[in-house]
């Protein structure tokens, strides 16, 4: 069945201007003035809203083993609560450990989504070992659409790379026209500090971030374009959380090394303070890199709006507080990393940046869609709406007002990051490929639906 979206303000990372957009089939087929509805078309009346390409989340976990348990969400549970939030696609973490098989683990993640997703998603590879056999199957994975990388400086032992193996790693991205994504914080400081603050007796979740403080995070990323300068491999830093980190990066593309940076929803609206909460409420707010000094707010804001930082991201990571977080109640170390946001991704960024006079909404669409389709071979299916695009769109309604809560929320996790928080707009409805998935906070769409896609490095 056609969609007609009638008389919205069509917003994109470069453009606005007010126009119907006709969809047939999967794709956006004419966008124009006064369209007429061909017959059985569904007419959505979006005057007073505006229209935004489907927003893309280039960093989420949905099935992930971890730290002796598992994430809370299937695809069934993430999916609806992306569209209900105006993501339409997902771009997750698949990460196997350093003991697995790359190639089952790519596709044990596989047969978690396919049959189950109710929005488009893909993967970034995990490169948690680097051998000859390994290779081959990366070779094997990129041949299947698979166009990045993950890899971790951190967690030592479990998911984390030698030197050697970086090395390796970014050599066959470059080959191959692959970018690699990573996670950087300096392995060994952290373990070290770990140490000295258990001993010491600071067992609180607070003390997750002195075990690593911003020049860990520094470190990790000196480190990582350190390499990719050697390498001529194009990187991409997740979850970028402060000053001196972003310093460093700014510091090697100025060299002319190829690092593109995400920061969280988390970083830009939350921080340490939270993770400090007595009664053992700060685990709720555990992850890694962990949150920040508010100072470092303004910080990521300003990247966001000149260009320093390209894109916003979740790292969706839902452990319960009350059956999984609470295994690091004497142990800071042992609290599952991760704070789910997907679902308000889209509704906070908006709310606390287009409405705080932080950023403009072209760089809100960019930052949350566009450039994410731009770096992750996407580019123009996704993140834009033109003629010949999927129809991903969001009708986003900027006077809605409302309140996030646990109760609400699609997610499958025990309780919400930001309870309680208002909000300023949100989508009213959600179509993915076409077909309308969301309306007004109610998930109306078809398990099952969502597409894995396939995406084909630059070098191809």
């Amino acid at each position: 069945m056609s969609v007609l979206i009638k008389n919205g303000e069509i917003v994109t990372a470069s453009e606005r201007y007010i126009a119907d957009i006709l969809c047939e089939g999967e794709t956006i087929t004419r966008i124009d003035r006064n369209l007429q509805p061909p017959r059985g078309a569904e007419v959505i009346d979006a005057k007073g809203k505006y229209v935004f390409p489907g927003f893309i989340d280039p960093h989420v976990h949905i099935y992930l083993p971890f730290m002796g348990t598992f994430a809370k969400d299937t695809y069934e549970t993430a999916s609806q609560a992306a569209l209900v939030g105006g993501t339409t696609t997902l771009i997750e973490m698949c990460c196997p450990a350093r003991k697995d098989d790359a190639f089952e683990g790519f596709e044990l993640w596989m047969s978690q989504a396919v049959g189950k997703s109710a929005c488009d998603f893909s993967f970034h590879m995990g490169v948690t070992r680097f051998d000859d056999k390994t290779e081959k199957q990366l070779r094997e994975i990129v041949k299947r659409g698979i166009s990045s990388f993950k890899i971790f400086l951190a967690y030592k032992g479990a998911f984390g790379v030698d030197d050697a193996e970086l090395y390796h790693t970014l050599k066959l991205a470059k080959e191959l026209g692959v970018i690699v994504t990573a996670h950087c914080e300096n392995e060994t400081l952290i373990a070290e500090r770990q140490k000295e603050l258990l001993a010491a007796g600071k067992t609180d979740p607070g003390q997750h971030h002195e075990s690593r403080p911003p020049a860990v995070e520094a470190e990790g990323v000196h480190h990582l374009v350190s390499f990719a300068e050697l390498t001529g491999a194009e990187t991409y830093i997740v979850h970028l959380s402060c000053r001196e980190a972003l310093d460093e990066a700014i510091a090697a593309r100025q060299r002319g090394v190829r690092v593109s940076v995400e920061t969280l929803i988390q970083f830009l609206t939350l921080d340490k303070t939270c993770a400090e909460k007595p009664k053992f409420e700060g685990a709720k707010y555990v992850m890694s890199p962990p949150l920040r000094d508010q100072g470092n707010q303004p910080v990521l804001w300003n990247g966001l709006r000149d260009g320093l930082v390209q894109t916003v991201a979740t790292d969706h990571c839902p452990f319960d507080f009350k059956t999984q977080k609470i295994m690091g109640k004497n142990d800071f170390t042992k609290i599952p990393n991760g704070i789910p946001s997907l679902e308000e991704r889209v509704n906070l960024l908006y709310t606390y940046g287009v409405k705080a006079g932080k950023i403009d909404l072209h760089t809100f669409v960019n930052c949350a869609s566009t450039q994410v389709a731009r770096t992750f071979d996407l580019f123009p299916r996704k993140g834009t709406i033109q003629i010949g695009a999927d129809a991903d769109l969001v009708v986003f309604d900027p006077n809605y007002r409302g309140k996030i809560s646990a109760k609400a929320q699609y997610t499958n996790v025990d309780y919400n990051a930001f309870e309680g928080w208002k909000i300023e707009g949100r989508p009213s409805v959600v179509t993915v490929r076409g077909e309308v998935a969301a309306r007004d906070g109610k998930f109306v769409g078809k398990i099952g639906r969502g597409k894995f896609l396939q995406r084909k490095p630059n070098h191809f």
